[in-house]
């Protein structure tokens, strides 16, 4: 098990044993970076659903006013009328057969997967590249779109995709910690929001079960949540 930092064994010393505010867990945040760098704050929500069952299934979509703070890959399967219009909205890679080799080979250096309705037969061939690492476009999220353009700029003005993973947990990055505290608030509440308006009907009990907050490299800090 590789040994944390001093810094960051002190910032756990002084970090709150039990949940906060979220304007309490953002300031601790805020004035206990782990690293030098400008670290990405992220959002774990552990949920009251079954990973096992397909009717608890958390997919979902959630649009952070302030954006994530990072350049967002965005690549596009289309071809004709609809990839010009995709290069013309700032995609960074357009195609079809041929970026469907690309990751066949197994290229995935792309935050997010977009394809028009007439590419996602050939798309389907890569499922098993793409699914895995949560790259797969999904008509839910708006990744299937004949509005290339419009799902390109909402991709990199802060648009971004969750789903529950496998041990019932969704993690969604928040911005950078460099950002002022009231983005950050705001964005963590658009997560949080978004998150629970995915609720399954199958699902019972407390759905949002408990909320941590975490800079890359920093220590976590459980957040109150009202269910």
């Amino acid at each position: 098990m590789a040994k944390h930092s001093k810094k960051y064994q002190d910032a756990l010393k002084k970090a709150p044993k039990a949940a906060v505010s979220l304007e309490e867990a953002v300031a601790f945040i805020k004035a206990n970076p782990g690293a030098k760098f400008d670290e990405t704050v992220d959002v774990g929500i552990r949920l009251g659903a079954d990973p096992t069952k397909s009717d608890q299934a958390v997919r979902g979509v959630v649009h952070l006013p302030h954006g994530t703070g990072k350049h967002v890959r965005v690549v596009v399967f289309a071809a004709g009328d609809m990839a010009d219009a995709a290069k013309a909205a700032g995609a960074d890679a357009v195609g079809l057969d041929d970026l469907l080799e690309k990751v066949k080979g197994g290229w995935t250096d792309f935050d997010v997967a977009i394809a028009t309705t007439d590419a996602m037969k050939q798309v389907r061939t890569v499922a098993r590249v793409l699914g895995p690492r949560g790259l797969m476009p999904n008509p839910k999220t708006g990744t299937v779109t004949d509005d290339v353009a419009s799902a390109v700029k909402a991709a990199q003005a802060g648009k971004v995709d969750f789903r529950m993973d496998r041990t019932g947990n969704v993690c969604v990055p928040a911005g950078k910690l460099s950002f002022e505290a009231s983005k950050l608030i705001d964005n963590i509440r658009a997560i949080i929001d978004a998150v629970e308006h995915e609720r399954p009907a199958a699902a019972k009990g407390v759905f949002v079960r408990s909320c941590t907050i975490s800079p890359t490299m920093g220590v976590g800090v459980r957040v109150l949540v009202k269910e």
